[in-house]
């Protein structure tokens, strides 16, 4: 095995890392509602949520196409040095979803990717297309928590409107049962979002090595690999950040709960399949979460938790970016 051949291994072995550590650090995200609820038992949940993860992960390549093309000229054709820069990006990456993930912050692992190619590209000069992220992140990663929050906050007031003569018991029973339908749209928007970025990187290992041309389509065992990296670590759960999204910003009822998913799935649809933007299913979720809660009274939601989220979310692009340099900088003394 030549060198080239093995670093390509080593880079896709490590996104298919990445890959399950983005499934176990936003496991949460689909499921800490319905948990929270009651409405599904944890095990059922992760069951429900893995399967769903699989699916979401065949049902485009959008995403993945906007994430490979943002260092993609840079690496492609590159060999060793733009393999270097691609496994620089991961563990930029990959450090930062295991540190929010120590501490419970659901923070983004699709930005701490992001912030991992842009760091990478910048300490590699490599040709990093900064319209691409100012498009397809920058303003999606301001929109999406905007709208998620704006949308549930809407459709919880439209529920206690329609809802507001029927009896109580009865309602949350029916919402619990709804639950099931909406966090399976969740679980399905995170596959779609989420296993679509790592795709994206794993084509990019397969560019730099010389092994597809840019304009090939994604491999259909690189689409099976992230899926089941990503269900599989969905599978094994993110009990830290699914306390924190479950119970310490606001505890839910499953009316709440169902608005949440509903509204944070459409989100993570539209920014996939409509404008082809890797958006954080984190950001969307949690602030659809608070959006929803809000609907109690606004001092329901516990801010000081919501804050340190939001703060976690602002440095992870930089600090992801950060380690990313570093690592490649590190690599690069020992490049032929």
């Amino acid at each position: 095995m030549d060198l080239t051949l093995a670093m390509v291994v080593l880079v896709i072995s490590v996104a298919l890392i990445f890959d399950y550590t983005n499934g176990f650090h936003d496991a949460a995200n689909a499921i800490a509602t319905s948990v929270s609820t009651r409405a599904l038992t944890p095990r059922i949940a992760l069951i429900m949520a893995a399967i769903m993860n699989f699916i979401g992960a065949f049902l485009g390549t959008e995403v993945a196409d906007t994430v490979g093309s943002i260092i993609a000229e840079g690496v492609e054709g590159e060999g060793n040095h733009g393999l270097t820069v691609v496994f620089a990006a991961l563990v930029g990456a990959i450090v930062w979803n295991l540190i929010t993930w120590y501490f419970g912050l659901p923070s983004s692992s699709s930005h701490a990717l992001i912030g991992g190619l842009v760091g990478a590209g910048v300490a590699s000069a490599s040709t990093v297309e900064w319209q691409t992220v100012l498009d397809k992140v920058a303003i999606p990663m301001v929109v999406s928590p905007v709208v998620g929050f704006g949308g549930a906050f809407l459709l919880m007031l439209a529920i206690m409107w329609i809802f507001r003569h029927r009896n109580p018991q009865r309602t949350m029973r029916g919402f619990r049962l709804a639950q099931t339908v909406s966090a399976a749209a969740m679980a399905l928007g995170h596959g779609l979002q989420d296993a679509q970025k790592t795709m994206g990187v794993m084509f990019l290992a397969l560019l730099a090595g010389g092994y597809v041309a840019a304009d090939d389509g994604i491999p259909l065992w690189v689409k099976v690999g992230a899926a089941a990296a990503i269900s599989l670590g969905t599978y094994s759960g993110g009990w830290r950040i699914m306390r924190t999204l479950g119970r310490r910003i606001i505890h839910l009822d499953p009316a709440r709960g169902f608005a949440a998913e509903a509204t944070a799935a459409a989100v993570l649809y539209v920014m996939a399949i409509g404008l082809h933007a890797p958006v954080s299913t984190t950001h969307t979720i949690t602030s659809s979460i608070m959006g929803a809660g809000a609907t109690k009274r606004f001092s329901a939601v516990r801010w000081g938790v919501a804050r340190g989220i939001v703060t976690a979310w602002i440095v992870t692009i930089p600090a992801a970016a950060l380690v990313a340099a570093l690592t490649y900088w590190f690599c690069a003394m020992f490049l032929p």
